[in-house]
Formats: structure tokens, sequence, C-alpha cells
């Protein structure tokens, strides 16, 4: 990772959070100077990290205002995310922007055939976009499970991926893919992509992203800020829905379609196989609205967030259904939302689907690059 000056951080968020800016705009905002602005930016175009826009032109006379961005060509970071039978694996270039997402059938396997195998899939990645050689941050992994520890190395990793509960995962991953590894719950990485990729890095301070997968989970991202918590482990509302319970996830939903008769095994077979099933699955969107209704009352009570999302590797039919039952339920705004002058709001659906927790995982690297100081 470049090692960047505080002002260079606070330079490059300016950028990240409100787009191309002209110098002296981002003088303003930053409260420096000119000078110092165009030292600043002389510093990050020749590390690659911003560039230049043409120029545009001003009403009137005067020189033309040339705007300053991110650059996608500063490098770029790798993110990998596990469902329940498949394996994502995404690239992000330095702006944010997706460069590749590949979604594969995964049989579980235990973590060191998991890493040797993602190895080969990043260099694979590298060629087919021609990225050798380019600055990699390194890469990001998306755990469907809480930290077990402070350090993030051992997590309580769901059952079905047997020999991960309890292993020194990073450990594991650092020393097959010999780069920087991150490592982050989904929920929390769901919630990083949906702040950046999702708009609401422009839209909203704070955000609340409920994540249906292995199990269900919470990111919470607050002024530009994952909130992860004393131990990692803000957001883990699985402890709401007991494992031995019916509970509103995606694993929850194939093994109630499963005892239905219905012949679905994963994610990857999901849109052929629930064909004919449609009574099952609106029975389970009626309990799993219910479920999570105390869930998102609460979030409003604490984080008071510009937006509530929902995101799920579930086809985006179900998820919509799902989102249509909890907005015509008790959700509780409180009286004074009515004298708000910006009101309330739906609770919303994100538009990355399932691809969620890979791109956050991969903006993770990129993301503790320029975090805000």
């Amino acid at each position: 990772m470049i090692p960047l000056l505080d002002e260079e951080k606070r330079l490059l968020w300016q950028l990240r959070t409100r787009g191309p800016q002209a110098r002296s705009a981002l003088a303003e905002t930053l409260q420096i100077s000119n000078g110092a602005v165009s030292k600043l930016t002389k510093a990050l175009i020749t590390q690659g990290l911003v560039e230049e826009l043409p120029a545009e032109a001003l009403a009137g006379r005067g020189r033309p205002t040339v705007p300053l961005r991110i650059s996608p060509a500063g490098g770029y970071a790798v993110g990998v995310a596990i469902y329940a039978g498949l394996l994502e694996i995404a690239l992000v270039d330095y702006a944010g922007g997706v460069v590749s997402l590949t979604s594969e059938k995964m049989v579980p396997t235990d973590p060191h055939d998991f890493a040797r195998h993602v190895d080969r899939r990043i260099h694979d990645l590298a060629i087919e976009h021609r990225l050798l050689g380019s600055r990699l941050y390194g890469v990001g992994f998306s755990v469907p499970g809480p930290a077990l520890s402070a350090d993030g190395n051992r997590w309580h990793v769901v059952r079905n991926l047997p020999g991960w509960k309890d292993a020194p995962l990073r450990t594991i991953f650092e020393d097959t893919l010999r780069l920087p590894i991150w490592m982050e719950n989904d929920a929390t990485a769901a919630a990083l992509a949906e702040y950046y990729l999702g708009g609401l890095i422009r839209r909203c301070t704070t955000a609340v992203v409920i994540l249906l997968g292995h199990g269900v989970g919470a990111g919470i991202v607050h002024e530009g800020r994952l909130m992860r918590g004393e131990s990692g482990g803000a957001g883990e509302i699985g402890m709401f829905y007991p494992g031995d319970r019916p509970r509103p996830t995606t694993l929850d939903l194939i093994a109630t379609l499963q005892a239905a008769g219905c012949r679905v095994e994963s994610l990857a077979d999901f849109a052929d196989a629930i064909v004919g099933h449609e009574s099952t699955i609106d029975a389970w969107l009626e309990r799993a609205a219910d479920q999570l209704l105390q869930t998102i009352n609460s979030a409003l009570a604490w984080f008071d967030p510009g937006a509530i999302r929902l995101m799920s590797p579930l086809p985006a039919a179900i998820m919509r259904g799902l989102s249509d039952r909890l907005n015509r339920r008790a959700i509780t705004w409180g009286d004074h939302v009515a004298a708000r002058t910006w009101g309330r709001y739906a609770i919303e659906i994100s538009e990355l689907g399932g691809a969620g927790s890979a791109l956050g995982a991969a903006l993770l690297p990129i993301h503790a690059s320029v975090a805000r100081v």
C-alpha cells in the first residue's frame, strides 16, 4: 500500500465522496490554500492515484477549469466471497469500478485447498484482464460468520464449510497467496459495497445493510467508517435468530423448499428448481418479514440511518417480495418523522444482488488506503 499523508487522504476522500472537482473547489472544502492543493495533487498525479479530466470552459472569460478525479489506473484489489455452493471473485480498480465479477460452483473444501484455488484464479484473472504488473493493493475475504479473535485470524464460520471454524484463516491465506490480506464479516463487506457502489456515499452519512446469506447479519457505515464494534461483532443480528429454529436466511429458504419436496440443492440451481413452489416461497416471505420487522425497528432507533437496504444472493423477485411485505408492516418511524424536512423512506433492495459481499471484500484494501483520519 502506498503511504499517504493525512492531507492526501483527505483530498482523495473528497474526490471519492463528491466526485470530480477543480483544485479551487478542493481548496475551499479542505480549507487549505490553492498552492497546498496544487502540491498535493501533483504528488497524487505522479503516483497515479489522481488524474485530470478534460478542461471545462467557464462562462465568460478566464482560464478553463480542469477537474480532478480518482484514477482507475491507480491499481486494483481482489475480493472473495463464499455462498451456499458458490464462490465469487471480484476485481475492482482504484476508483471503485468493477473490472471483473466471476461466479462458479464450489464443493465445500478445507481452507488450505480453498486458498490454493483462489490463488490460481487470481493469477488467471490478472492475465485475462491484463493486470499483471499493475499495483495490487491486496485481497479481501468476506467471511460468513463473526470473528472469534480480536486480530481477525479465527472466525466462527458456518458449519457447511468443514474445517473452517476456528482455523487460523488469515495466516493460511497470507501464507498461500503471499499478498496483503483483509478479512471481514460478509454483512460488513456488503455494507461497504453498498456505500461505495450503491450510491449511498453521496446520499447519507449513516446506512444499515441487512444481508440474508448463509446467516443473517447487518453491516453499518457511519461517516465513511465501518462500524465494527469492540471485537468486530457489530451488526451480529443473527443472535436474534437461533440457528436451531427457522431463520430469515438463504440456507433456511433452501431447507424450507427441500422440506416441501423441491429438489433445490444450492443457489447455483435455484431459479430452475423453484418452479411450482411459489406458495412455499410466499409463506416463507411472510414469516421472514415478521422476523425482520423488530430488527429493522431497532436499527431505526439505534442508528437513525439515512438508508436501510436488504441484500441477498436470492433472486431479485424474491427480495422485492420481502421488501414489499416489510414496507406494508408496522415500521416504527416515530412521531417526529412527519415533521422532518426529509420525511421517511422505504426499505430498499440492493441492486448489487448477491455480488455485494465479494465487491465489498475487494473494496476493503482500497478503503483502507484512504481511510478517513
